[in-house]
């Protein structure tokens, strides 16, 4: 009996006592990490250098004669023939092993190589994707958090308004602070966070920019809190930002007036806010 007044007691008072409990309320962002993979390999270091070197003497010790050179030892032979007088006159008129080689020789050296560095990191262009071509870059946007600028990933919040963009790195305003991101981007009610990323590349690359996203599923999680002026306004504590991940395919940014970098890996340490770049290195692969 005493049991059974327990029970109803508490279901009387206890749905009374969560109702007055304000649950915390989170604006959801969706962030893209597009990366560029490298154009060309990366320079070898002196231990590299070395093994290759190793590697093309065993080759050249171990190797057979190629039919270029057996074809050299036949022109040499049939030379001979000729200063006999016993060489056949069709063989005589074809091209020889030499004629070949002299022909490759001053075709090889007509033939300019590409630079490996390249006018826009001469210039130290950030924007330009002909920079760092042995590297992997990714872009970030610039907003602002406060009175600072920082470069993240772009990023869209969830209410679709695109006035509160983060991430590329694209440079972004927060308050009275800039900062460099991921493109990014505010959730809208009827999409899903995958369907947000679509979105976002079109809304702050514009179209000519092409890039694949891997999953469906997030590869990276960053939240932050407002400042107190921003919480009495928007009623929201922060933004939870969800992070996907992208291979650039092609194209450029064309959008007008955003502040991005492609940068690499020991790039986004120096320009990402330590705690940003701590979430999205956690996905990014090391080069060394």
């Amino acid at each position: 009996m005493l049991l059974n007044t327990i029970r109803t007691v508490n279901r009387a008072i206890l749905p009374r006592s969560y109702s007055t409990v304000s649950p915390e309320k989170w604006d959801l962002f969706t962030a893209v990490c597009i990366e560029r993979k490298p154009v060309i390999t990366p320079a070898l270091n002196e231990l590299e250098k070395s093994y290759y070197k190793y590697l093309q003497d065993v080759e050249h010790e171990r190797s057979f004669k190629s039919d270029f050179e057996v074809r050299m030892e036949l022109d040499k032979k049939q030379a001979e023939l000729i200063k006999q007088g016993t060489a056949d006159a069709d063989v005589v008129v074809k091209q020889t092993a030499q004629d070949f080689l002299d022909a490759n020789n001053e075709q090889l050296n007509k033939f300019k190589f590409a630079d490996r560095i390249t006018e826009a990191d001469k210039e130290n262009n950030q924007t330009s994707l002909k920079r760092k071509l042995d590297k992997h870059l990714v872009l970030v946007t610039k907003q602002k958090f406060g009175d600072k600028s920082y470069y993240i990933l772009p990023q869209s919040p969830r209410n679709g308004k695109l006035d509160k963009h983060l991430v590329l790195v694209t440079k972004q305003k927060f308050g009275d602070k800039s900062y460099y991101i991921l493109p990014q981007s505010p959730r809208n009610d009827s999409e899903t966070l995958r369907q947000a990323a679509e979105r976002l590349l079109k809304d702050y690359c514009g179209n000519d920019l092409k890039a694949q996203i891997c999953g469906n599923a997030p590869t990276g999680f960053y939240k932050y809190k407002y400042p107190h002026t921003v919480q009495e306004k928007s009623g929201s504590l922060g933004a939870k930002v969800f992070i996907y991940f992208a291979r650039y395919r092609k194209g450029d940014v064309t959008k007008k007036g955003l502040d991005f970098k492609w940068l690499d890996r020991i790039e986004l340490k120096k320009e990402l806010h330590p705690n940003y770049h701590d979430s999205v290195s956690q996905f990014l692969v090391d080069e060394e």
